[in-house]
This record gives structure tokens, C-alpha cells and sequence, in this order.
């Protein structure tokens, strides 16, 4: 027999250190659940769909997300600490299959085969961890998944991804770029594509003295080097993504500075190192596709920036648009402890810049009004690089309340101001970045899927809205048994 809602949030609230104060309530029953997940892996149809597919939906899906929070008696204690899984859904006319992996990374199948926690990861350290040769983490592979050529990649946080076969997601090994890069390398978890296909991504340097920030460029006909291009940074900051227009790379640069030093010699994990300093003020820094070259930086205002969302040229060559997730402070903190997340999630809104590249400053910024805690933007990808007006998120209904929450809203939003949503009922939380997968035969016309944990009865989802009309609720559900691990990043490849 199920527990009620009222006994899951009692016994939620009788074992959470976090929640002391009687003024703070649990706002996300059985939210433990959705930590609590075994993975089975497996390839096998989905064999219980409600609602209908549209007929266009008809390509592949890929998810990547963190898993498996305890290691022998070891616990993790942030989000971001769990071992990557792999997820692929190939939509034919036949119907659904789908397949769940481990990423089996260095991190992973050391720790299987000794049987205990061996590594440091994002937000735990302990006794007698580990560092990839004494200098960096051990990427778990639990952010994001592209292909490129003929590989999937799947990439953790400042390290080299992992090589995937794209149809079976067997783990062919550490993806070096055929020997150009080296295995400490750092490499960010957000590569962005070029019109002709060649992957862009960044690694920084948190040197004290002489933080950096590295641009690579690889073709996509050969997988050759085409540049690496290295310029100095204000401060060593967390930098998690960038974006791109069709002749620019823009970095939003937050003040959350990482003292490499504490995380290296004082044996603190990445979450204990990192500070949010925002007296020092935040940078646009702007970078030629073409080369590589510095074009321009400029302040930006004191706020921080997870991920954006597009870029587009303007006719005047020297105008350039960027889009992003402004949030009133760093989220990291409300990815711990488990299983009591955005206890205190900052406000954020989307965010609008248009940069002047000969002058070197910012000549319009205007927000939309939207004050909730969000994340995972995504666009129809007919208009990246392009101007472009609506936008999907994940959003957090109870921003602004104190207590655990988490994603429970899927939004709409434009930048001529109209917007809607979804709100998925209590217990019911979502997850995965909600992408958009277009209809070719109409503009603008696409669905977007996204997942869904019902935590109260420990059941999985994966759920297909029409993207005009989300507030309708879902044109499909894709029932999961058993369900897997709420992702953070996805990527749709049509045929």
C-alpha cells in the first residue's frame, strides 16, 4: 500500500538535518526518491504509451544525467557527484525503443572492481580520495551527450568526454580527438556546432596568478585540429557553458571564483573551493569563430550565469544579440545536500544583450519579467544562430519559499512577452532539458519532451508536449518500468 503525501513529507522532515526551522516546510514530498533510483540497464521497446507520438517525431534522443549517489559506504552529497548513465530513445514507425547505460568511465570501473569509493568528485571529499593525477576529477560522464562524427560523446565537468557507440551506448573509451588533446586536458561539458558542423568547446585554467581560458575548433569532415587559442581571464572563474552566433563564441564570465589551491592542497572538493565574489563585477568576453581571436570584453553587471540560450548577427556587422539565464546568485549550493535541493533557489530571469563590438559595450539589456528559479533552456534548432523568439525551460514553482524543491513547471516563454506553462501535480518532478524536436514540414511547429518522476509512487516518464501549447498538458506519455534517473542535458538527431 502507498504512502499518502502527508506521511512521505513527515518522514522527509524527520530525517532531513537540513530542515530545522519550523517556518520551513518540505515542499517536495518522497523527493528522496528521485536519488534513490537502481539502475537497470537495458534495450527493450517501451511497450506502454498513452496519447499519440506525432508522426514527424521519427529520429533519435539521447540523455545524459548523474546516477548512483552511494559508492560502497561511501554517500555523495551534491548532484553533480553521481555516476554518468546514458539514455536513447529511437522513435520509428514501429514505435519506441529504448536503451539505459552506465557510462563506464576510469571514475566507474575502478570503483567497481575495488568495491568502494576511490575518487573526489564535485561536492564530496573524504579520506584517502583521489584526484586524476593529483590535479583534477575524475569525470563521471553525467552531463550531456552529442555525436560528432561518428562517435556520441559524453561529457563531465573540465575533463575529456567518453566514446559511446550511438546505437548501442556501449563505452568505447576516453575520447582524445585522436591524440590532440591529452587526459587532463580541460574541456567543459557544453560543445557547441558550427553551421558546417565542427565542434567548438573550452577548457579554463584556474592558475591564481594566470587564470585562462582555451578555445578549441574541430572539423567535422576530418576531426582535425583547426585551432586552439588561449586568452587570459579577469579572475578563475566557473565557467560552465558559452554560446555561439554564426561568427562569434560569447562567454557570460560570473565572479565565482575557484581556489585550485584549497581544492589541490587543502583536500576540499570543487563546491568547497569555489566563491561567489560579486563586488568584482561579471564580463561578456567575445571571441572570432573564424580564428579564434579575441574581438571584444566589457562588463556585464554582478549576477551569474548557468547556461544561455542563443546568439544571433545583426545586419550591422559590428551588432551582435545574446540570450541567456541570469540568476540573482550561483545555484551550485542548492545541488547539496541530498536529498534536499534549492532549499533557498535564487531568483532568475532570461536575459537580453545587445552588444556593440566596435565600441565594446553593451547598448540595450532588457529582462523579461520572470522571477522563479529555472534552468535548461533549449530553442527549436531551426533557429540557432538566428533571431528567434520562443524559448522551453524547467522551472521551480515554489521559488522563493523556503524549503527542498525542486523542477516542477515546464515553460514557455517568448521574447515579444507571451508565455505559458505546465505544472505537473504535487509529488511529480521533472527533469531532463526539454528538447525541441521539429516538424520539418511547418515553421515553427514541434513538440518538446522532457521527464517526469512520480516520486509518490516511484514511477517514470518521459513526456511529449506540442511546443505552442504546453499549458495543455501532454500529447504522449512514455511510461518507464523500471524509471530511470532524472537527466540534465538531451540532444534529437531527425532522420
Amino acid at each position: 500500500m502507498s504512502a499518502t503525501t502527508d506521511e512521505l513529507a513527515e518522514g522527509s522532515l524527520a530525517q532531513d538535518p537540513l530542515i530545522k526551522d519550523p517556518l520551513t516546510k518540505d515542499l517536495a514530498p518522497a523527493m528522496e526518491r528521485l536519488f534513490d533510483i537502481d539502475i537497470v540497464e537495458r534495450d527493450a521497446p517501451i511497450t506502454h504509451i498513452e496519447g499519440a507520438i506525432p508522426p514527424y517525431v521519427r529520429g533519435t534522443y539521447y540523455l545524459a544525467g548523474p546516477s548512483q549517489f552511494e559508492v560502497g559506504d561511501q554517500s555523495y552529497r551534491h548532484w553533480l557527484d553521481g555516476d554518468g548513465t546514458a539514455t536513447r530513445l529511437d522513435f520509428t514507425d514501429s514505435g519506441v525503443q529504448l536503451t539505459h547505460r552506465f557510462v563506464r568511465t576510469t571514475k566507474w570501473q575502478q570503483e567497481l572492481d575495488d568495491g568502494r569509493a576511490l575518487y573526489r568528485t564535485f561536492g564530496t571529499s573524504f579520506e584517502g580520495d583521489q584526484l586524476k593525477r593529483g590535479i583534477g576529477l575524475e569525470s563521471p560522464g553525467n552531463v550531456s551527450v552529442f555525436r560528432f562524427r561518428d562517435q556520441l560523446l559524453a561529457f563531465g565537468e573540465q575533463g575529456l568526454p567518453f566514446a559511446l557507440d550511438p546505437q548501442t551506448l556501449d563505452t568505447r573509451g576516453v575520447h582524445t580527438f585522436d591524440g590532440r588533446l591529452n587526459h587532463v586536458s580541460p574541456l567543459s561539458a557544453h560543445p557547441c556546432f558550427m553551421e558546417n558542423g565542427d565542434l567548438l568547446n573550452f577548457g579554463v585554467s584556474f592558475s591564481p596568478k594566470q587564470p585562462s581560458l582555451t578555445l578549441y575548433r574541430f572539423a567535422e569532415d576530418d576531426g582535425s585540429l583547426v585551432y586552439r587559442r588561449r586568452h587570459p581571464l579577469p579572475y578563475p572563474c566557473s565557467i560552465h557553458d558559452f554560446i555561439i552566433s554564426e561568427r562569434r563564441a560569447i562567454f557570460f564570465l560570473s565572479p565565482y571564483l575557484l581556489d585550485v589551491g584549497a581544492m589541490l592542497a587543502g583536500g576540499k572538493s570543487v563546491m568547497e573551493a569555489l566563491s561567489w565574489q560579486p563586488e568584482r563585477g561579471s564580463e561578456l568576453l567575445i571571441l572570432d569563430l573564424e580564428n579564434g581571436d579575441l574581438i571584444t570584453h566589457m562588463p556585464a553587471g554582478d549576477k551569474y550565469c548557468l547556461h544561455l540560450i542563443n546568439a544571433f548577427d545583426h545586419p550591422d556587422p559590428n551588432r551582435v544579440t545574446v540570450d541567456l539565464f541570469e540568476l540573482d546568485r550561483p545555484v551550485y549550493d542548492q545541488y547539496e545536500p541530498l536529498p534536499n535541493l534549492f532549499v533557498d533557489a535564487p531568483a532568475g530571469r532570461p536575459r537580453r544583450f545587445v552588444i556593440d563590438l566596435e565600441r565594446g559595450e553593451i547598448v540595450e539589456a532588457r529582462a523579461l519579467d520572470y522571477r522563479l528559479c529555472a534552468d535548461f533552456p533549449a530553442i527549436d534548432p531551426r533557429h540557432s544562430h538566428r533571431d528567434y523568439d520562443d524559448f522551453w525551460m524547467l522551472g521551480i514553482s515554489k521559488t522563493g519559499q523556503s524549503g527542498r524543491k525542486f523542477f516542477d513547471r515546464l515553460e514557455r516563454l517568448s521574447w515579444q512577452g507571451r508565455s505559458s506553462h505546465w505544472q505537473a501535480p504535487e509529488g511529480t518532478y521533472l527533469g531532463g532539458e526539454p528538447v525541441f524536436m521539429p516538424d520539418p514540414a511547418t515553421e515553427g511547429r514541434g513538440c518538446v519532451i522532457c521527464q517526469a518522476f512520480h516520486a509518490l509512487n516511484g514511477e517514470g516518464e518521459f513526456l511529449l508536449f506540442d511546443a505552442q501549447r504546453v499549458e495543455n498538458g501532454p500529447l504522449a506519455r512514455l511510461s518507464l518500468d523500471p524509471p530511470i534517473p532524472l537527466g540534465f542535458h538531451a540532444s534529437y538527431y531527425p532522420r
